[in-house]
């Protein structure tokens, strides 16, 4: 009997009879195990992923003629797809470790010559040629990055997600110099179920709350109740907020490091152990009592907020007290 997977589950709701184009990366193909994930993470969502052709200007062409006919809601593009994603302009996009100078790419990890697929192909081609005509092809199209992303509409439309394991690309620089949406994440080059899930599907889901306008509940969770006397996550902590950003929005609370001080010690643990989630929806603040939400996670007796989850009192001893009390509540 086949184990299930640990790290995938379903997401009926999000993009639910919506359009995703997802845009394969260099020697891949449209029926990669990124498009089997997907489609397995989103069954509700028609997931578009077409053959590329070997020739930058051929596949540039076919993805505007795609998105023209289509209209997707949402565009995925990984390594050399994020670079020909981010070109296509007026669409969500979410570009994972993209190849933006695929040229310079494909030179330095010596790309020449015979190469193989990756995945199979609906022609049945199985491999192709790199030549130095090639590489100045992708060198010549990659000019055409970045054109016209000072738009403020762009601006807000485009992510970059970046692991910070990736060996194979690295422009992250590159993109922040042009677009404020630059998140790492824990991971490799290559997508990992674990990645995925816990780095770009928050990203899919922020997406696709704005595009429906919809509103979670917030809950806020101060740092005080994440983080043990040994700087380490509390048991089940992590578990159960990956169960509460299914249902909810989650900000995280931090006090206001003294003036001059600097905030970097508490961004590097919630760079370590929250991550994307904790990117854009991290609060430095003294008076928590002003912040407006539903719920608040603290370890102390916060006053003024919504409903207080106290870490530590008599209801709530564990992260599992807390974890079965939203249980209970089933989102609202």
């Amino acid at each position: 009997m086949e184990q299930a997977n640990p790290y995938i589950k379903q997401f009926p709701e999000l993009f639910r009879s919506k359009k995703i184009l997802y845009v394969h990366g260099f020697g891949s193909s449209g029926s990669s195990g990124t498009v089997v994930r997907l489609r397995e993470v989103l069954p509700g969502a028609d997931v578009v992923a077409p053959d590329l052709p070997i020739h930058p200007e051929e596949a540039l062409t076919l993805l505007l003629d795609l998105c023209s006919r289509e209209q997707p809601d949402l565009i995925i593009g990984t390594s050399m797809g994020g670079m020909y994603a981010e070109m296509l302009r007026g669409y969500d996009r979410i570009l994972i470790n993209p190849a933006l100078r695929m040229g310079d790419t494909m030179k330095e990890h010596g790309l020449m010559g015979t190469q193989h697929f990756y995945s199979q192909r609906l022609d049945g081609v199985q491999e192709f040629i790199v030549t130095k005509s090639l590489v100045k092809e992708f060198r010549d199209i990659t000019e055409r990055c970045f054109e016209g992303c000072e738009d403020p509409e762009e601006q807000q439309r485009v992510w970059g997600l970046f692991g910070d394991e990736d060996t194979t690309v690295n422009t992250h620089d590159l993109f922040r110099s042009h677009y404020a949406r630059a998140v790492r994440f824990h991971g490799e080059h290559r997508l990992g179920d674990r990645s995925f899930m816990q780095s770009v599907v928050p990203v899919i889901r922020w997406i696709d709350d704005l595009r429906e306008e919809r509103e979670r509940p917030i809950v806020y969770i101060d740092v005080s109740a994440l983080i043990d006397a040994h700087g380490q996550p509390y048991p089940s902590s992590q578990k159960t907020l990956r169960t509460l950003l299914e249902s909810y929005q989650l900000y995280f609370t931090a006090p206001a490091p003294p003036e001059a001080a600097p905030y970097g010690d508490i961004l590097s643990w919630f760079y370590e152990y929250i991550n994307v989630p904790a990117w854009g929806h991290t609060v430095f603040t003294d008076r928590k009592s002003l912040l407006y939400g539903d719920y608040f996670i603290d370890r102390e007796k916060t006053k003024g907020m919504g409903a207080l989850i106290q870490l530590g009192s008599d209801t709530f001893k564990t992260w599992d007290d807390i974890a079965e009390y939203f249980s209970r509540l089933g989102g609202q």
